[in-house]
């Protein structure tokens, strides 16, 4: 689509057209999809016995986080700049349930999603109307009005303090609540709940008329498609994604600061996404592993020039993979497999 977010972004990356709509499910195909989602599933509850829990955690909380912002931008073709205020906003609400009611972690974790989409609602409304680099713009600018929000409300949110001693209540399950390795298993299931549900809306009918809007929005338009509301039904279910994400990497920390509604959050889940690769999903999941996983090495030996380095790794893949780490290995797994498949 050429006047929509991601025209310029796009051309660059080569955005992939992803597999799973344009062909159909043959035997081998569904076969290779069932083994890499066994192999998902078995990194996801082994992780936390190779690397320590709390950056087991932190990695799975950011690939959902990747994968709610490729739902818009590899799907749909928008790119937001304002990501952080679903993830942020989530986080406040969660943190303060956790704290003022003491409910079970889940239930305040699922206060924080629907905030999350409620406070997606006008902003998704107001911004699908822009397109190109405004709508990045208007996002970006409602987010920090929500960073300005948190900062100023410093009764609710604690302003610069943060809002600290979060609790991980869990049905008076003490291992939980006092064990990074268990509340690991404990919130896990959340995390891959919230794929699956990204899974399934990509997967849709509803997630191939995305990609069409994403292709051509006037063609979808002449179709009969109400090409706004279907953009803002995206950006409200990719915000509650983030806010689930969001949620569970305040109970992880137990504390929750302005950090997590600035603007360098939402940079961060960009260049997570575009480096995995967008319009795949899993390149969310291997970009957000090998962003936390890096910054937690170099933070660990003492470098204080992170952002340097992983800027860096953005240009080199940007310029050599064009499609992202796990785009350009499934773009020529794909090629072998058909060239295999003429011969």
């Amino acid at each position: 689509m050429s006047n929509d977010v991601t025209s310029g972004a796009t051309a660059h990356l080569d955005l992939p057209t992803d597999d799973v709509h344009v062909s159909a499910t043959t035997p081998r195909r569904s076969g290779l999809r069932w083994l890499l989602l066994a192999a998902g599933l078995v990194v996801a509850l082994a992780l936390p016995w190779f690397i320590y829990p709390p950056i087991a955690m932190d990695i799975a909380c950011w690939a959902l986080f990747a994968i709610s912002l490729d739902i818009l931008l590899g799907y749909c073709g928008l790119l937001s700049f304002g990501h952080a205020a679903f993830w942020g906003g989530s986080a406040y609400c969660t943190g303060l349930v956790a704290v003022h009611y003491g409910v079970p972690f889940p239930v305040a974790v699922l206060a924080g999603m629907l905030f999350a989409m409620l406070i997606a609602v006008p902003i998704g409304y107001l911004s699908v109307r822009a397109t190109g680099i405004y709508f990045a713009m208007v996002t970006l600018a409602f987010a920090q009005m929500i960073y300005f929000i948190a900062n100023q409300w410093r009764d609710v949110t604690g302003g610069e303090n943060g809002l600290q001693a979060v609790p991980k209540s869990f049905f008076g399950i003490e291992l939980v609540e006092t064990e990074s390795f268990y509340f690991y298993y404990a919130a896990l299931p959340m995390i891959l709940l919230g794929m699956w549900a990204a899974w399934r809306i990509v997967h849709s009918p509803f997630g191939r008329v995305l990609v069409a809007i994403r292709d051509n929005a006037p063609r979808a338009r002449a179709l009969g498609y109400d090409v706004e509301t279907y953009k803002v039904v995206a950006f409200v279910l990719s915000a509650g994604l983030a806010g689930l994400a969001g949620g569970l990497f305040a109970i992880s920390h137990g504390f929750v600061s302005l950090q997590e509604v600035n603007w360098t959050t939402s940079g961060k889940v960009v260049l997570m996404a575009v480096l995995g690769g967008i319009g795949t999903l899993w390149g969310g999941v291997v970009g957000a592993g090998f962003i936390v996983v890096l910054e937690d090495y170099m933070a660990s030996s003492g470098f204080e020039g992170i952002g340097i380095v992983t800027g860096s790794v953005f240009v080199v893949v940007v310029l050599l993979f064009r499609r992202g780490i796990w785009g350009t290995l499934a773009h020529h797994l794909g090629r072998r497999r058909q060239a295999g498949t003429r011969d």
